[in-house]
C-alpha cells in the first residue's frame, strides 16, 4: 500500500511521527540524568535503578507490545498513537509525584503500555506512504528521533533536573503529549484506504491471514520466514549494549572522569546523541545506494564492527589521558564515544526497511512490533539492568570503576549481533534482494 509519490501531507505526517517519537523517547532517555538524584532521594541501589530505567519497562512493553502491533494492523493507527499520547502525559505527570520506589516503578510500567503501539504503527504508517525507494530514507528521519532525544533528554534534560529537580522536569517534559494527541486525532488521516498493488512492497504480497486472523497464526507465519527471525534477534542483541550506554554513560562520565552531572549530560548529549543523529540520518541516505552495489547488510556489520571497536577504547581511556590536548572539562575520550554513537546505529534503517520487505503487508505493523518488543525487552530491559547489577557485583574488586567494567562486558553483546547477521548474510531474503536491491559481485 504505497502512494507514488510522496506529498506535504505525508511529510507533515512523517514530522507528527518523529515528534512523537522523540516525546517517548525523552521519557526515556532522561531517566539517565535521575539516575543520581533519584536513587540518592529513594536509598535505592545501582541494581535497583537498572530495574527501574530498564527492565521493568521492557517486561510490561513484552506483554503488551505485540497486541499492540495487531491492533494497529486493524483500527485506525492515527487514533491509537492520538490515545497513546494522551495516556503516556498522564502517566508522566504521575510519576512525578511519586511518593516511593515502588510507585515510580508502576507509573514507569504503565507508561510502557502507553508506549507499545508507537513504533509499530509509526512505521507501519510510513511504510503505506512511502515507496519503497524513499522508504529507508523516511525511516531514518523518524528514527533520528531516538537520538535528537538523546541530545535534549542528556543536555537540556540534565540542566533541568539540576535547576528544578527530577519531579519538576517530568511535569515539563509531559506537556507536548496533548499536542500531538490533538493533532494526531483531528488532522491525521490514517492513509489506508489508499491502495496500489502490493507487490510492489513485499515480495509475499498478502498473507493468506487476514486482518480479522487469528494473533497465534498471524505470529507463527512471521516466524516461519527464517530471515526475518535472524533478522530480528540481531536486531534485539545489538540493542544490549546500545541502550546499556546510553542510559548509563552520563552516570559513566561522573564516576569515572569526574565530571558534574550538567557537564556529563551535555558530554553525553553532544557526543553521543549528536553524532548518533548524524549517522542515522547518513545510514538512511545510503542505505539503498549501498544495497544495490554490496547488498543490505553491508551498512549493519560495518557500523557495528567500527562502533565496538571506538565503544571499547572509549570505555578503557584513562582518566585525564590526553586531556591537554583538547578543551577544559571534556575528556579526550569524547572522540571515541562520538565514533562509536555514529557507527553503531548504522545497523537500524537498512534493517527495517529490509524487513518490510521480506514480510507480507497486512502484517508488517505485528512483524515491526515482534522486532520492537524483542528490541525492548533485551536491549532496554536487559542492558541497562545488567550493568546495574555487573557494576554492584565488580564494585568489591574495582571500586569506584566497577561501572566502566560493567558497561565493558555488557558491550559484547554486539559481536553476537555480528555473528547472527553473518548468517544472515549467507541466507538472505534471496527474493527480496534480487528484486529490489541487486547484488553485484
Amino acid at each position: 500500500m504505497n502512494i507514488a509519490t510522496p506529498t506535504w501531507r505525508q511529510h507533515l505526517l512523517l514530522l507528527m511521527l518523529t515528534l512523537f517519537y522523540i516525546e517517548a523517547f525523552v521519557g526515556r532517555q532522561i531517566m539517565a540524568v535521575m539516575i543520581e538524584p533519584i536513587k540518592t532521594e529513594f536509598g535505592a541501589s545501582d541494581g535497583q535503578m537498572g530495574l527501574l530505567t530498564g527492565l521493568a519497562f521492557a517486561i510490561v512493553f513484552a506483554l503488551t507490545g505485540l497486541s499492540a502491533g495487531r491492533l494497529a494492523d486493524r483500527v485506525s493507527r492515527t487514533k491509537l498513537l492520538a490515545a497513546s499520547a494522551i495516556c503516556w502525559g498522564v502517566f508522566t505527570v504521575i510519576s512525578g509525584v511519586a511518593t516511593g520506589f515502588i510507585m515510580l516503578l508502576i507509573m514507569r510500567m504503565l507508561i510502557a503500555v502507553a508506549e507499545s503501539p508507537i513504533t509499530a504503527a509509526s512505521l507501519s504508517l510510513l511504510a503505506d506512504t512511502y515507496p519503497i525507494e524513499q522508504r529507508a530514507f523516511a525511516i531514518s528521519c523518524f528514527t533520528s528521533g531516538a537520538t535528537i532525544s538523546a541530545i535534549i533528554a542528556l543536555t537540556v534534560g540534565a540542566h533541568w533536573v539540576e535547576l528544578y529537580g527530577w519531579r519538576d522536569t517530568l511535569f515539563i517534559i509531559s506537556l507536548p503529549a496533548a499536542f500531538i494527541a490533538f493533532i494526531f486525532y483531528f488532522f491525521m488521516p490514517d492513509p489506508r484506504h489508499v491502495k496500489v498493488a502490493p507487490t510492489e512492497d513485499s515480495i509475499y504480497a498478502q498473507s493468506p491471514i487476514d486482518n480479522a486472523g487469528n494473533f497465534k497464526e498471524s505470529t507463527k507465519s512471521l516466524f516461519k520466514l527464517k530471515d526475518y527471525r535472524l533478522l530480528i534477534y540481531a536486531s534485539a542483541i545489538a540493542t544490549i549494549s546500545a541502550n546499556a550506554f546510553g542510559m548509563w554513560n552520563a552516570t559513566f562520565l561522573v564516576r569515572s572522569h569526574d565530571l558534574t552531572l550538567t557537564q556529563a549530560g551535555m558530554m553525553a548529549g553532544f557526543f553521543g546523541g549528536g553524532a548518533a543523529a548524524i549517522g542515522i540520518l547518513l545510514s538512511g541516505y545510503l542505505a539503498n545506494r549501498i544495497a544495490r552495489r554490496k547488498g543490505p547488510l553491508w551498512m549493519p556489520l560495518t557500523g557495528h564492527l567500527l562502533g565496538w571497536s571506538c565503544m571499547m577504547i572509549y570505555l578503557l581511556w584513562p582518566q585525564g589521558l590526553g586531556d591537554s590536548w583538547f578543551f577544559t572539562n571534556v575528556p579526550f575520550a569524547m572522540i571515541f564515544c562520538g565514533l562509536a554513537s555514529f557507527f553503531s546505529v548504522w545497523w537500524f534503517s537498512p534493517s527495517i526497511s529490509l524487513l518490510t520487505e521480506i514480510v507480507p503487508n497486512n502484517q508488517r505493523a505485528l512483524a515491526i512490533s515482534i522486532q520492537t518488543v524483542l528490541v525492548t525487552l533485551l536491549g532496554l530491559g536487559v542492558g541497562p539492568m545488567l550493568v546495574g547489577f555487573l557494576s554492584d557485583i565488580f564494585s568489591a574488586v574495582a571500586g569506584g570503576e566497577s561501572l566502566r567494567y560493567a558497561l565493558v562486558v555488557t558491550s559484547l553483546s554486539t559481536l553476537i549481533s555480528v555473528v547472527i547477521l553473518f548468517r544472515l548474510k549467507s541466507y538472505q531474503a534471496k527474493q527480496a534482494l534480487l528484486n529490489h536491491h541487486p547484488i553485484h559481485p
